[in-house]
């Protein structure tokens, strides 16, 4: 598990491309480089398409309590199993739920989100 998500909305690939560059340009220098791990969204429809109220719900509750399966993840959240299916299969694809070493879990400590204007 990481301990921060960066979330980005609105950004462009200039941006992105001087990030990378910048990064770069200090490893090259011998100057310590951490690791970002960002998401990023074209628009903000693009991130409420992932991240909708009730997956909000379910990695928190992921953060607090992995799960043996999706199954036992559904019964504790109260829902029917093939909803909860579906938002781990975007969660998963989206890089916010780890499903390894058999367990369901929250990937990121903290999400913080940054949206460009």
């Amino acid at each position: 598990m990481i301990d921060d998500l960066k979330v980005t909305v609105g950004g462009s690939l200039k941006d992105d491309l001087m990030a990378f560059r910048s990064a770069w340009e200090r490893a090259e220098r011998g100057e310590p480089v951490q690791p970002e791990r960002v998401l990023a969204f074209e628009s903000w429809e693009g991130l409420a398409s992932v991240m909708t109220g009730e997956r909000h719900r379910l990695l928190r509750h992921l953060h607090a309590q992995p799960e043996p399966s999706v199954s036992a993840l559904a019964r504790h959240l109260g829902r029917h199993l093939r909803r909860v299916q579906e938002d781990i299969r975007v969660l998963e694809n989206a890089g916010l739920v780890d499903r390894s070493q058999g367990m369901v879990r929250a990937a990121a400590d903290r999400i913080s989100v940054g949206i460009e204007l």
